[in-house]
This record gives C-alpha cells, structure tokens and sequence, in this order.
C-alpha cells in the first residue's frame, strides 16, 4: 500500500513512522487514520525478527497537533456517530501502547490533543526545547480522547492530570520532563539522529524480556499482587528458556561483556559523537 499521510521506514532494525501532513501541523486526518490501521499490525507480526524499537515522530516543526478540526466542521453531529469514531480509535492506541517493542515518541513541536496522547502511548518521549505538550479539548469544548484519560493520570497522578485536561494549558518540554511526561531532551539540531541511536541501543536488548516487562508494567496499576506474581512467574519462565538468556549466561560465566549494558552503549555513541566532532 502507498501512504499519503504517513512515512514508514525500516531500517537498522529500527522502525520509524512519521505522521507527513506538516502543512496542517499532522493533524491526524481520516486518510492518516488508516494509514495508521495498516501500519501497526505488520509492527505486530515483525516485532523482535525484523523490528527492535519504534519511533514516531511528526513531519515538519510539529509533531501532531491533534484531531482535524476544520474537518469537524463537515462531519455527522450525531451522538452514535461520534461514539463509532471514538471506538474505532480505541485498538490504534491499545496497539501502540501495547506493542512489546520500545516505543520512542521524538516530539519537536506542538503535540496537541489526541497528538499529546499518542504520544502519551510511547515507552519514552523524547522532545526538543520548543516542544510543547497540551491537552488542547477543553478549547473546542471537548474531553480527552486517544487514551487521554487513561494514560495521563498514570503519568502525572490525578491532579496534575485535572489541572492540565481541565485548564487545557500549554506545557513547555522543560515543565513536562519535570512533571515526568518527557523522558530527556535533545537539541534541535541533530535530533532525530539521536533519536534513532537511543532507539538503537535496543537491538542489543532480549526483545522477549523487553516484551513480557512492558505487558506486565502495562498491567501493573489494575491487578492485584498474586495474578502479578503468576504473570511474574510465566514471563521469567520464558526468557529462562530463551536463547539469548542461555548465551548471556555463557558469556557471564565467560566473563565477557554483556550484549546488552546501557551504560556502556551510552559512553559508546557518546565516543563516537565526540570523535566525529
């Protein structure tokens, strides 16, 4: 299939999905929508073979500035109609919030609205100084949507969430790393190549490990200690039995380094940013 609104990339195990409307800030059109549809069950099928980490990010000096409003404009008032948009929303973020691979929203711009929350979905938000984060509905007279109400609160806590659903302000990258939204936040200049090494310090990673963690984390606020403990027990059981947990125990018992250490990934490209200065 060709994309009109969105970009999809592989490359270096590392996916990218750029939202590709930046005349209109990638403002999440219908056409977008299902671009999106088609995406995220092929990111399901070659999570951990082909892909280990994905990125969204926006076209552009945005990085989503939410649901088409001017498109608003011409669609069906109807409560049952808006309730069948609303629901046909709801496995695109489920998926992306659930992928089990790394998940790294780089936001540089606006992310307003229903594009706050996809980003909201990532594992990590990464975001350039004139990022801005902003529960926009409450301008339009609107609540959250995609995930807001779920996501933000488990982020921020509930009155931080109140204050920002119900002022609908706009939150500067500094204020959102403070609050716990971003993750870190990189220059401008060179962003994306960043983005992308962070992203690939995962291809080192047990991709099944990654996996089984994010599914419990994900679950983590809504069941009780026991099923955590049974989900605890299955998922260790897995890994134990993988291959890559069985040669990371020969290379321990080797005493040679470990595939997967962040710290020395981190020192490395920060080398190689140095040298090639």
């Amino acid at each position: 299939m060709e994309f009109k609104h969105i970009l999809f990339d592989v490359s270096d195990e590392i996916a990218t999905i750029t939202l590709n409307r930046p005349e209109a800030r990638n403002a999440l059109s219908q056409e977008m929508r299902k671009e999106l549809d088609v995406v995220l069950p092929q990111l399901k099928e070659q999570a951990g073979n082909e892909i280990k980490a994905l990125i969204i990010t926006g076209a552009g000096r945005a990085f989503c500035a939410g649901g088409d409003v001017k498109a608003m404009q011409t669609r069906s008032p109807a409560a049952e109609a808006g309730r069948r948009r609303m629901r046909e929303s709801h496995n695109r973020l489920y998926d992306i919030a659930n992928l089990e691979l790394p998940v790294i929203a780089a936001v540089d711009g606006p992310a307003a609205g229903a594009g706050c929350n996809l980003a909201l979905a990532a594992d990590f938000i990464i975001a350039t100084p004139r990022s801005i984060f902003m529960q926009a509905f409450g301008r339009i007279g609107l609540v959250p949507d995609w995930s807001g109400f779920f996501l933000l609160p488990r982020i921020v806590g509930l009155q931080r969430a109140k204050e920002l659903v119900l002022t609908a302000r706009k939150l500067p990258a500094a204020e959102a790393k403070e609050m716990g939204i971003v993750y870190d936040i990189y220059p401008e200049e060179g962003f994306m190549e960043r983005v992308r090494e962070f992203a690939g310090r995962f291809r080192h990673a047990s991709t099944t490990a990654i996996g089984l963690s994010k599914n419990i984390l994900n679950q983590s606020f809504n069941l009780d200690h026991r099923a955590m403990l049974e989900m605890e027990a299955f998922a260790q059981a897995v890994c134990g039995g993988s291959e890559y947990h069985q040669q990371a125990v020969q290379r321990f018992v080797r005493k040679e380094p470990a595939l997967f250490n962040w710290e020395a990934l981190e020192e490395e490209a920060a080398s190689g940013k140095a040298a090639a200065e």
